[in-house]
């Protein structure tokens, strides 16, 4: 593991590493920002953030706007990749398929299943290797924007216990019923449509086991609100199976990192309650404590 980048901000680091992923096949980039607590010694709770279409490591860490209240909480980021890197990696034209677009699955048709393995990667062998290296604790939270959003609430419900938080920023979160989404699927996990539903948040949402709060802001004025978002469908779903979901349309805010700027701070302290320990988060969730799975 290598760091290539390393920054002053907001008393902390702001870092990028570059590793050899096994699980990828490839080589990553993966942006980490240690607040100043880091320094005094004290293991502190990681909030992982999963981008959306089209980004890198680089574009929540240079607009966000994140790294503030990261330091006023305590709380370290990081944002990974979102797909495989590398001259032998698979991809394909347009933005939405291929490099830049990982859709956070586990491909299995070809020519994508050798390196499209976005969901273990966040799931597994990055939380290992930041777990391993860096002075953070196993409290761990959830968030990211459109296709990143996806995953992390894909991520979080697929796995009861292992995260104290989850939030979304204009999510994907019905894929399998809207184009970016069908594109993809049908790409990385071939036609059946019901193999689908094991990456859909408004399917997992049905029979999840854990009841993990879903905090979900969307832009009123996004232009790709109702035809590769559609938040209601989440909303019913959660709805239906009586899944807390706290959704906030935000009129007037766009698709941007504009938006994002605006209310992250909000959502940073909504996950710092939870990664803390206190019953309840500053947007007004309740975060329910299940024994065993490490809240003291």
């Amino acid at each position: 593991m290598e760091r290539i980048e390393h920054r002053a901000c907001f008393g902390g680091w702001q870092d990028v590493y570059r590793h050899e992923s096994e699980v990828l096949g490839c080589t990553m980039n993966f942006a980490v920002y240690l607040p100043p607590q880091a320094a005094q010694g004290a293991k502190l709770p990681v909030l992982y953030w999963l981008s959306g279409l089209t980004c890198n490591e680089q574009n929540f860490i240079t607009k966000a706007g994140a790294q503030r209240y990261a330091a006023e909480h305590g709380v370290v980021i990081v944002a990974p990749d979102t797909s495989p890197r590398g001259d032998g990696v698979a991809d394909a034209d347009g933005y939405d398929l291929g490099k830049g677009a990982g859709f956070y699955v586990n491909a299995t048709r070809e020519p994508w299943a050798a390196h499209y393995r976005m969901y273990d990667y966040v799931a597994s062998e990055l939380p290992a290797l930041v777990e391993a290296h860096f002075p953070v604790s196993d409290a761990r939270a959830l968030s990211g924007h459109s296709m990143g959003g996806h995953g992390a609430l894909v991520v979080a419900l697929r796995n009861p216990g292992r995260y104290r938080s989850v939030s979304a920023f204009s999510p994907i979160v019905a894929p399998s019923k809207v184009p970016w989404g069908e594109k993809a699927f049908s790409a990385y996990l071939g036609e059946d449509r019901e193999a689908w539903k094991a990456w859909d948040a408004s399917e997992l949402v049905r029979n999840a086991t854990e009841k993990l709060p879903l905090l979900v802001d969307q832009g009123g004025d996004d232009e790709f609100l109702d035809g590769q978002l559609r938040p209601q469908l989440l909303q019913a779903a959660a709805v239906a199976a009586g899944h807390p979901l706290q959704l906030r349309m935000r009129p007037g805010y766009d698709h941007s990192y504009y938006f994002i700027a605006s209310f992250i701070g909000e959502h940073i302290a909504h996950h710092a309650a939870a990664l803390h320990g206190e019953a309840k988060t500053h947007a007004g969730v309740p975060h329910e404590h299940h024994a065993g799975c490490g809240h003291h």
